[in-house]
């Protein structure tokens, strides 16, 4: 059983001298386990080959992309993720559902995703802090995300305010506040370094 989740407009562009290896899922049916898919995607990057890992859905939501990253970078395999738009946002608003709704947003354990959120994110942070949200919680403003001109800065909730004015970061600036922010490989490990700017090159 191979069903192709991806559209045949994209499988298309595929260059004739590539290899095709699905190792796609659906409900009930898994052609691979996950340890079988980290290990093919190691073996073919060890190798010399340049491989595309491409998902049907959204990489990082759901798709296990994570792990495999994860997996890939400690073997010493460089990765460079290609985003497309996520399901949320593209549903969200075909449906006319709101990602941005007011409610309850100093749950240490969610998620806090605020667009065009420059002007007011000191005041957010504040009230976000009051409300119970611990100071060091991770966070990240991204400035023209995905585009060649990308800057980030990543710092604790209670610098980023000072952190995203020292780097004079403009709109379009999204802001991610939560402990997922921790995951990212570029994260600052250290107390030494709790903010930092990426620039893209």
């Amino acid at each position: 059983m191979c069903t192709w989740l991806v559209s045949n407009d994209v499988l298309d562009l595929v260059g004739p001298d590539a290899r095709l290896l699905y190792v796609g899922k659906t409900a009930g049916y898994h052609s691979r386990t996950q340890e079988e898919i980290h290990e093919l995607l190691l073996s073919f990057a060890e190798a010399g080959a340049t491989v595309v890992r491409l998902k049907g859905g959204d990489p990082l939501v759901f798709g296990r992309g994570g792990e495999e990253m994860d997996f890939l970078q400690q073997q010493g395999i460089q990765v460079k993720v290609i985003p497309g738009i996520t399901a949320a946002s593209g549903i969200a608003a075909e449906l006319g559902i709101p990602l941005t709704h007011r409610e309850n947003a100093a749950d240490p354990d969610s998620t806090l995703v605020v667009y065009m959120g420059l002007a007011t994110l000191p005041s957010l942070a504040s009230k976000l802090m009051h409300h119970g949200l611990p100071l060091n919680t991770p966070a990240a403003a991204v400035e023209r995300g995905t585009t060649p001109k990308q800057r980030v800065v990543f710092a604790e909730l209670k610098d980023l305010a000072n952190e995203i004015a020292s780097a004079e970061l403009v709109s379009p600036t999204l802001i991610v506040i939560g402990k997922v922010v921790a995951l990212s490989p570029f994260w600052p490990h250290s107390s030494k370094e709790a903010s930092c700017l990426m620039e893209a090159v």
